[in-house]
Order: C-alpha cells, then structure tokens, then sequence
C-alpha cells in the first residue's frame, strides 16, 4: 500500500468518526465505500454515475453504496458487498483504512461511509447499476476552485447544499457532504501534492 495511504489510515485513527444521535427518527442503515487507489503516482478517488433510467437519484455520481441487507453483519459488509455487486471489486481486494462520520438524508437513510484502497489495476465490472466510472485525483478535489456552496430550502428550513465539479460531471448531495468531510479530515497532507 503506497505510503500516503498510511498517513490518511493514521488521520482517520486520530479522530474517530461520530455516529448520528437523532432520538425519535427512524432511519434506514446504508453504506458506502469511498474507494482510493493510485494512478501514475496520483492518489484518486473512485465515483460511479447512474443510468438515467433508474427510478431513484437517476443520474447522480456517488461512491458504491446502498442499503444495508439483513445477511450484512455490520455496515462494513454493506458497503463491500454493494462495491463488490456494483464494480466487481471483491471484499478481500479492498484495503479498509477507516470510517467516516454518520450522515442523514432527506430520504430517511442514515449513510455509514468508509474509506479503502483498491487495486489501481482493477478491471472494473459495472454493474445496470452504474452508468459510468469517474476517476477523480484528490488533489484536484481539494483545490477551492472546484467546489462550491448553495443554500437551498428542504423542508421548510435552509440547508447547505455543497458540490463539486470534475469536468463535465457535478458531485453534490450526501456524496458530496460524504466527500467534503473526507477531504476535510485528509486536508494539509502534502504527500497529496506529490
């Protein structure tokens, strides 16, 4: 595993991720992988785009992820197994350098993101599920110029709306709080620049 992958493994140990606390909300277990991996000496993220003829978030860039199954044994084994049903990428190819914090959505799911290497040779299998495979390197996704925020009303009440662009393609929603909190808690590592 390249060495910048160890350093991210030790930020991500520092601060333990936090788990939602919102007593009386019932929500839905799902999770994601946001996968690393190093191409040509660059450290870049993994997202994948879904069809636009899929019923729900048609469209949408997001890490491999969905809803946790009762045969899961933890959300951990949600997210290897969507990555795996949605890229080919088996569970004992994923490298798991830690957890992320909690998230909620405005479809009642409560979204439990980690973070793992994968083999930057894989030959991704997509799935009907995956539209298209966008490979993003870190150091552009933290350059201040590629994201931004808006204020949108949901719920009768204002909320933070954060996006990133990459090209043609626009991260936003739960990914991208997902992604922000991430790039926040990697933030300062000047191996990244390498």
């Amino acid at each position: 595993m390249d060495p910048l992958f160890h350093l991210i493994r030790e930020r991500l140990e520092a601060q333990p991720a936090k788990l939602l606390n919102l007593p009386g909300l019932s929500l839905r277990e799902s999770a994601v992988l946001a996968p690393l991996f190093m191409r040509d000496g660059v450290a870049c993220a993994l997202f994948t785009r879904r069809p636009m003829t899929l019923r729900t978030h048609a469209g949408q860039i997001s890490f491999p992820g969905g809803a946790r199954d009762p045969s899961d044994a933890t959300p951990l084994h949600t997210a290897l197994r969507e990555t795996h049903e949605e890229l080919g990428i088996p569970p004992d190819r994923v490298e798991v350098l830690g957890m992320l914090d909690e998230i909620p959505t405005i479809t009642e799911y409560r979204i439990t993101p980690f973070v793992g290497v994968i083999p930057p040779d894989f030959k991704y299998v997509p799935s009907s599920e995956v539209e298209e495979v966008i490979e993003v390197p870190l150091v552009h996704l933290l350059d201040p110029a590629t994201h931004r925020t808006e204020q949108w009303q949901v719920g009768g009440q204002e909320h933070d709306v954060y996006f990133y662009d990459y090209g043609h393609h626009h991260i936003w929603g739960a990914t991208a709080r997902i992604l922000r909190g991430f790039l926040h808690r990697i933030g300062g590592l000047a191996e990244l620049e390498g």
